[in-house]
């Protein structure tokens, strides 16, 4: 209880310091600490994510805001961290696939900040353990912010003569990566979002989501098998396991054993360092190998991380890629199983659900925003819900009801169906 207090009062001093502060910041409050005192917010879990050697201040936790939204720290001073996670776009940039400096574009999408904190390892591979260390890839890497070395990233702040006294105060004025790192991630850490109508839910009101969504939930964790992946309890309420399944999306464009192959010889070729590894993730068409690329292990072809499920209708488009644009897109895609390749996660199988299911599920889904980003996910859940009614490029209905396979050569019955969803009394599922 006195660490979780130590730690509110941190972020409220560190909120109260940026309405005073922050001019150029393009989203106050968005960009801003957010409080503890969420309903649905960890505080078990939150007080084992917070590092030993990187505690929080609001001295640090400033600094590092002042260097999430720096531009003078790319290689042509055009691109911040918020250019890709902006604070107004869930701290994302809503784009299929990040674009860095000289309007170049990488192969994944941005994923979001918020919550980040809790993740067991970041980017979409695993790459980076910690976000201390997410943040050196995205500055050195040719498409991102360009630098030539962590070297050149650190000389570029020695030179900005207003962080010399910010450092002085945090780091005993020790300009170091090490601590530029510590600084960034000490402010992603003040960016959580909880406080979400599903918590409330789930703290026992009843009425705070509709009838459809309290339908949805139920399909969650039943017919729709979405709690495999993306399971929620009390003490883990992200809504992921934090583990890595090849789900199919790749399959759309990528011959996954040449590419493998391809891979291992330029891996062994240049060693395999963090700075290869980004490059390759970001740079080539081997993003799509995923895990793989990490591990070098042959289960891993394909495997992406399970991402959190909050928020997602300010952090769109979806998947690694960005290749769709809904969450009806993202439902049809796993009602009919995903694409089937070698490497295909066995969990994954025709699910049978009706228009008005993955409707259900969609108000679920539309219940995990939290406050400060509810209008913004209104407007988008019409926007999608208006293109759902005539686009939807992974809808497939016969697969979907496993009455065929998908792609060349497959006829007639493909696989298992889930059962059919039992007539539960959804709201049994909830928190009263």
């Amino acid at each position: 209880m006195r660490a979780r207090l130590f730690a509110s009062a941190i972020l409220c001093a560190v909120a109260i310091a940026l309405t005073t502060t922050v001019g150029a910041d393009k989203s106050v409050p968005l960009a801003a600490p957010k409080p503890l005192n969420q309903k649905g917010f960890p505080a078990d879990l939150y007080s084992w994510v917070i590092p030993a050697d990187n505690p929080q201040t609001p001295a640090k936790v400033e600094l590092g805001r002042k260097l999430f939204f720096d531009d003078r720290l790319s290689a042509d001073g055009t691109v911040s961290c918020d250019q890709c996670h902006s604070p107004a776009k869930g701290f994302t940039d809503q784009l299929p696939a990040s674009m860095g400096i000289h309007h170049a574009f990488g192969q994944r999408n941005a994923p979001t900040v918020l919550n980040a904190l809790f993740n067991t390892l970041q980017f979409w591979d695993g790459r980076a353990p910690t976000l201390e260390k997410q943040i050196e890839g995205p500055t050195i890497n040719p498409v991102e912010m360009g630098n030539k070395s962590l070297d050149d990233v650190v000389a570029k702040v020695k030179g900005i003569s207003e962080y010399q006294q910010s450092f002085q105060t945090v780091f005993n004025g020790a300009i170091t990566m090490d601590n530029i790192e510590k600084a960034i991630a000490a402010y992603e850490r003040t960016q959580i979002a909880f406080d979400t109508p599903f918590d409330r839910f789930m703290a026992g009101d009843h009425n705070a989501i509709s009838a459809s969504a309290r339908r949805g939930w139920s399909l969650f964790n039943g017919k729709g098998r979405c709690m495999t992946c993306h399971g929620w309890n009390p003490t883990q309420p992200l809504f992921t396991d934090n583990r890595f399944h090849n789900i199919g999306v790749s399959a759309h464009k990528a011959d996954f054993v040449p590419l493998a192959r391809k891979a291992l010889v330029l891996i062994t070729q240049g060693g395999g360092g963090s700075q290869q590894l980004d490059q390759l993730a970001i740079q080539t068409d081997m993003s799509g190998l995923g895990r793989f690329l990490v591990t070098k292990q042959v289960h891993d072809i394909g495997g992406f991380r399970t991402m959190g499920l909050r928020n997602l209708l300010v952090t769109q488009p979806y998947f690694h890629d960005g290749s769709q644009q809904t969450l009806w897109d993202v439902l049809d895609h796993y009602n009919k199983g995903g694409v089937p390749n070698p490497y295909l996660d066995g969990g994954l199988l025709p699910l049978g659900l009706s228009e008005a299911e993955e409707n259900d599920l969609v108000a679920l889904l539309a219940t995990l925003t939290s406050p400060e980003y509810a209008s913004a996910s209104n407007e988008e859940l019409e926007k999608q819900r208006a293109r759902a009614k005539t686009d939807r490029p992974q809808r497939d209905e016969a697969a979907a009801m496993a009455k065929s396979g998908l792609g060349p050569g497959f006829k007639g019955p493909f696989g298992d169906m889930t059962p059919p969803q039992d007539e539960e009394d959804p709201a049994l599922l909830g928190g009263d």
